[in-house]
């Protein structure tokens, strides 16, 4: 109980049974000093091409040495969260704060406006007071066919949010409860049939219009703002196009059962050619402008387009950790974890992060607190407006809040608001600086969430029984690498800039925090590591080069229990957060994928941005999937089907290492028929058994490759040209002395 008599809204609890980890983190160092004078004491004396593969591979184990110690500050103490609702109504039930939602899509094309309007309808519908709810959907594609889908979304919410309230339908999000809701329940079957009838018949007009590209000719006469598509427009050069479809203050829009509904914007921000627009963070800064015109809630939360909620108490959840009385004057932002509905049995390709979600982030909470990460995250306005910590300011006066209010109409707030979404609005301001989200990299969430945490202020993780959003998955390994290029590219940058957290940091955050940042921020440098040690191996082991102890040796023991120590200790964290062990092995591909390809191409994007080669890119992840490919993806097939140079490296290295398998099996079996020996059996075990993993790991590769015909196969201009680049390399290898 708190010292004025409040019990606490929220409690947070320590992870129990450590001594485990513990005895495994002490053990892995043991063993990692072990292999570090292995390299140091067994350096060859003689010059020439074993030398230099010796270097590479004790550079390679030296930068896997780092970084596991490193990425030990995500793992050492995790925090748990327990919010405490109840007590939250008792309070402040009557002045419960105004709650601002963005919702940001960019692509019409990509991002289907049905699975927009889901997003849209689930924010409408969360269990709280709904004139205290405003949603403003961000098209920055300016898009006619997404403003028509808000406008059949704002007609169906009148009979969907009463249908809600009144059955108390979890998911709160339409497509997701009538997908798990396959037959009418009990005690409302007639109301269930006439809503999905409702729902299926918007869907099918959005769908529709989505399709042919084009607005009905009855729903443009119908609605006055579809004038500003009638001139020639495009989705990087238009005017600002803003609507207030529902006003929530007007006491005549009512739902079907009489009661008043949550404020709905659409907000097409300015863009022209040679202005910078700044991708999803310059969206985000236009929507906290106008947002604070219109509504000026003190709390908002941001997601992604396919992020839909699936808990209509996520509100209530988030505001225990910022209204209470003696634990909320420092917090800053609550982030939830990003989930995805559509993953496989096994997540094929790794989708749902679930270690990360519910280890790493609760313990970057104990570190200080958890990163943005750019969607199912609720903010204090005055933080993401650049306000700094200050322990002796008095507490936030919530029933002052709450009172506030904008009285203008809807039509001079209309106009007013057009200018700050302007696209010269932001010229010689500290927008995209000093304030609102960063701009200059393309994962503005991280480095606007490290920036606020350097201004004092700390954040909370908070991961409740039953979900708070679900997103989607790519359903493609291109689709999947493409967004890890991004990310990776993103945290890599982040490190080379004057934003890395071991300086920008230092002194404003704990040191494990800064480091916490790290782990993220280097997965791109993780790339030249794992390349030298799928590659080296095999190379050595055709040029007839031992890179490891050999099985005699007690060396060798290091090696051994580092292995299985490590992989022991993942496999069973993977189990622990509800994996299986087939998705524990789709992780350690994709992991193994990801280094090889997507870090790889950040990594070098990152360098050429930093040298002013090139400049911030955003690539959208498409959200629109095929049939034949989807049913691919349900049987966790995995998705080839495009000619990409990061397939070409994902075939050339599993069939260098093949090649080199099969060729030491090959000679192996020779001396022992022949010449009565045992070969290199002996000397090279630990590079055959190394090899051999990787082989293992890529099946799906040489499945692609030689046995599938469909077209998510590997094309044949990626086999030759992977055939190619072995050929050569093996050539190499065994002429090069």
């Amino acid at each position: 109980m708190g010292s004025d008599g409040y019990l606490p809204l929220f409690e947070t609890r320590v992870a129990k049974g450590r001594l485990l980890y513990w005895l495994y983190a002490v053990s892995m160092v043991v063993g990692l000093i072990s292999i570090s004078v292995y390299r140091w004491t067994h350096f060859p004396s003689e010059t020439g091409l074993r030398r230099w593969g010796w270097i590479g591979i004790s550079m390679a184990e030296l930068w896997f040495i780092f970084y596991w110690l490193i990425t030990q500050t995500l793992r050492h103490r995790p925090v748990y969260r327990y919010a405490f609702k109840d007590r939250l109504s008792e309070r402040y039930e009557e002045v419960l704060p105004g709650v601002d939602m963005f919702v940001c899509t960019a692509d019409a094309e990509k991002e289907p406006p049905a699975m927009v309007m889901n997003t849209v309808l689930s924010m409408m519908a969360y269990d709280y007071p709904p004139e205290k709810l405003h949603v403003y959907l961000s098209d920055d594609g300016g898009s006619e066919v997404m403003f028509y889908a808000l406008l059949e979304a704002s007609r169906f919410a009148g009979r969907w949010l009463p249908f809600r309230r009144r059955f108390r339908i979890e998911p709160p999000a339409p497509t997701a409860y009538f997908s798990s809701s396959v037959e009418a329940p009990i005690g409302f079957s007639k109301e269930w049939r006439e809503i999905k009838k409702l729902y299926e018949e918007m869907k099918d007009r959005i769908d529709e219009c989505t399709k042919v590209g084009r607005v009905p000719d009855e729903a443009r006469r119908m609605h006055r703002a579809f004038e500003e598509w009638d001139i020639s427009i495009s989705s990087r050069d238009h005017r600002t196009i803003l609507e207030i479809v529902i006003d929530g203050r007007d006491a005549n829009t009512v739902d079907f059962e009489g009661m008043s509904m949550p404020t709905l914007v659409y907000l097409a921000r300015e863009k022209r050619p040679g202005h910078q627009h700044n991708f999803k963070a310059g969206a985000m800064n236009a929507l906290i402008r106008v947002s604070e015109r219109i509504s000026n809630s003190p709390i908002i939360l941001n997601v992604d387009c396919d992020q839909y909620s699936n808990n209509s108490e996520s509100i209530r959840n988030a505001l225990c950790f910022f209204m209470d009385e003696e634990q909320s004057r420092s917090i800053a932002y609550v982030q939830f974890p990003q989930y995805c509905d559509n993953v496989t049995k096994n997540d094929l390709y790794g989708s749902d992060i679930k270690v990360i979600n519910e280890v790493e982030h609760q313990t970057a909470d104990a570190n200080g607190g958890p990163l943005y990460i750019g969607s199912g995250c609720f903010h204090r306005r005055d933080v993401l407006c650049g306000k700094k910590f200050d322990a002796n300011e008095p507490s936030v006066d919530w029933k002052e809040l709450s009172a506030r209010k904008v009285e203008e109409s809807a039509e001079i707030l209309v106009q007013t608001c057009k200018i700050l979404a302007s696209c010269t609005y932001e010229e010689n301001t500290s927008w995209g600086n000093k304030m609102g989200l960063k701009y200059g990299c393309s994962v503005e969430d991280v480095i606007t969430g490290l920036s606020i945490q350097c201004r004092g202020w700390r954040s909370v993780s908070y991961n409740t029984e039953r979900r708070a959003f679900y997103g989607v998955a790519p359903t493609t390994l291109m689709e999947t690498l493409i967004q890890h290029t991004r990310w990776s590219n993103g945290n890599f940058q982040i490190f080379l800039s004057k934003y890395n957290s071991l300086v920008y940091g230092h002194g404003k955050m704990p040191l494990k925090l800064r480091l916490s940042y790290c782990c993220y921020n280097l997965w791109a440098a993780n790339c030249l590591a794992t390349l030298y040690y799928v590659l080296a191996p095999p190379f050595y082991l055709l040029n007839g080069g031992a890179l490891f102890p050999q099985l005699s040796s007690r060396w060798v023991l290091a090696y051994m229990y580092v292995f299985m120590a490590k992989y022991a200790y993942s496999l069973g964290e993977f189990v622990w957060v509800g994996g299986t062990m087939k998705g524990w092995c789709n992780e350690q591909r994709i992991w193994l994928y990801k280094r090889v390809t997507s870090y790889l191409y950040g990594f070098h994007g990152a360098v050429m941005k930093v040298l002013g080669f090139s400049e911030v890119s955003f690539v959208i992840t498409a959200k629109r999937f095929d049939d034949d490919e989807g049913e691919r993806y349900r049987k966790e097939m995995m998705e080839f089907g495009v000619d990409s140079t990061m397939f070409v490296v994902l075939a050339a290295i599993a069939l260098f290492n093949l090649l080199a398998l099969v060729s030491v099996v090959c000679k192996n079996i020779f001396f022992f028929f022949m010449v009565n020996s045992a070969g290199d059996a002996e000397i090279c075990v630990l590079q055959v058994m190394l090899i051999g993993m990787i082989v293992g790991i890529n099946l799906p590769v040489f499945e692609g490759m030689f046995v599938r015909k469909d077209k998510g196969c590997i094309p044949a201009s990626v086999m030759y040209k992977a055939i190619a680049i072995v050929g050569l390399a093996y050539l190499s290898a065994i002429m090069v002395n």
